[in-house]
This record gives structure tokens, C-alpha cells and sequence, in this order.
């Protein structure tokens, strides 16, 4: 069977790997620019600058974007031609840098604008997003990436099975191992508009459940926000649209 063949996307993706959440990247690495479109854009935020490298080696191809990502990857991939040779022979990449909004989003940060994350090809192809195919290379070295705490994409609600991100986690681990230089205190975990993935759709449900009429599609739009803080105030909660610590209390996922 071809690496690049195109299979259905497995189940029980990314067990215990939570993707990078906004506010964390927001808190931890500031913001890369201020303004967005869904057009890549140069990063503008200085400090952010510094923490960058440039076109590095990773194994098959070259990248640019944060040193730790970047000396992740490279361990990652380093893993991936020790373990799935045939794989990584055929690797290659749309890129990891990208100051741009989520495809399709008015909101949403892509993390690639951290230099956090980064889209593969195989064989020169790219997984086609929202399909719910995967080429079945990409399934193969998924449990790779999440070893070593990178959250593979084909687990958004709308499947991206070509992106593999830095987790919420590992991002963390670098600003308290001291890799991000001096950052403020690891953020409260918590949701925020923009934030995508299974722990918005579990939010979504609850909501459901409490009374709202949600899409369950995994997106903390404007739809949700409003939902969240109609379901603080009828719990005497702040109805600021965060889904933090109490509002998880009250949804009862904490």
C-alpha cells in the first residue's frame, strides 16, 4: 500500500493531547501581529522575532519558525525515519510559519502565526482538509508526533489531517523549562472565541443540554460566546463569554 494512499480517518486521536489553546499562545508569546487576514503576513511583534529561526533543518526539508518548534520537529522527524523510514522519505512541507487567521474563520489565530505548528506533504501532495480521508502515511506518524506532544489536526471537527501543531502542554513545558525566555505566569487554562477542537465541542454539548441550540461543530464562534455567557448569568457567574474554571464547574467538566 502507497504511503499517500487515502484511508479513513482513525478514531481515539490524540489520547491525552490537547491542542493549543489562544489564550495560552496569546498569554505565554504574546501576539505576532495586530491585525489578520487569511493571507500570510510578516510577524511584527519584536520579542516574538527573537525567539525565531530560520530556515533550519529538520530532516527531510527546511522550516522557519519558534526555536523550541523547531528543535522539537527535528526530533520528531528524527524519530519518524528511525521508525517509518518509507514515511519519511516522502515527507515534505507547505510551510510552519504563516501569520494568518484559521482557514474559513473571522476570529481564530492560526497557530501557525507562533511558528508552532506545520503542514506536511506526502509524496508532494497535501491531504485534502475536510475530506474526513487521511493518506495514511500521515496515520502512521501520528503516534509519533504525539509522543512527543504535538497534536495532529486530522482531530479538529473540520478534519486537517496535513497540520500537526505543539500542544497546549508543550507549550507550557517550554515556558516553564525557560526555553520562551521571560514570559508571564502559565495562563489559567481556558476557552475563549477563536479556540477549536474536541474540548469546544464537549462545551458546546453541555450548553446543549442546558437549554442552547448549538452546532456541535468544535468552533468557539460568536454563537457559542453568546451561549456561555447566557449560561453564566442564569449561574450567577460573570457572563464575560470565557469558559474558564467556574464556567467548566457549572458545565460539569472539572
Amino acid at each position: 500500500m502507497s504511503v499517500s494512499e487515502l484511508i479513513p480517518v482513525p478514531p481515539n486521536l490524540n489520547p491525552g493531547i490537547p491542542s493549543a489553546k489562544q489564550a495560552t499562545m496569546l498569554a505565554i508569546l504574546g501576539n505576532p501581529r495586530r491585525q489578520y487576514s487569511d493571507e500570510c503576513q510578516p510577524l511584527t511583534n519584536e520579542r516574538l522575532q527573537r525567539l525565531f529561526v530560520e530556515s533550519q533543518s529538520v530532516g527531510p526539508f527546511k522550516v522557519t519558525g519558534l526555536k523550541p518548534a523547531v528543535a522539537s520537529l527535528r526530533d520528531v522527524l528524527t524519530d519518524v525515519g528511525r521508525e517509518q523510514p518509507e514515511v519519511s522519505e516522502s515527507l515534505g512541507t507547505a510551510g510552519m510559519f504563516c501569520a494568518r487567521l484559521v482557514r474559513g474563520s473571522l476570529h481564530a489565530i492560526s497557530n501557525h502565526s507562533w511558528g508552532t505548528a506545520v503542514d506536511l506533504r506526502i509524496n508532494g501532495v497535501l491531504d485534502r482538509r475536510g475530506d474526513n480521508r487521511v493518506q495514511r502515511g500521515l496515520v502512521e506518524i501520528a503516534p509519533i508526533f504525539n509522543r512527543h506532544g504535538w497534536f495532529w489536526g486530522a482531530g479538529f471537527r473540520t478534519e486537517d489531517a496535513m497540520h500537526f501543531e505543539a500542544s497546549d502542554d508543550l507549550i507550557r513545558k517550554w515556558a516553564v523549562d525557560g526555553l520562551l525566555g521571560d514570559v508571564p505566569p502559565s495562563p489559567i487554562r481556558i476557552l475563549v472565541i477563536g479556540d477549536r477542537g474536541p474540548e469546544v465541542s464537549e462545551v458546546q454539548r453541555r450548553l446543549n443540554a442546558a437549554g442552547a441550540d448549538l452546532k456541535v461543530d468544535g468552533t468557539f464562534g460568536p454563537g457559542t460566546r453568546g451561549a456561555v455567557a447566557a449560561f453564566q448569568a442564569s449561574k450567577g457567574l460573570l457572563p464575560d463569554g470565557v469558559v474558564g474554571p467556574d464556567t467548566l464547574a457549572a458545565l460539569g467538566l472539572r
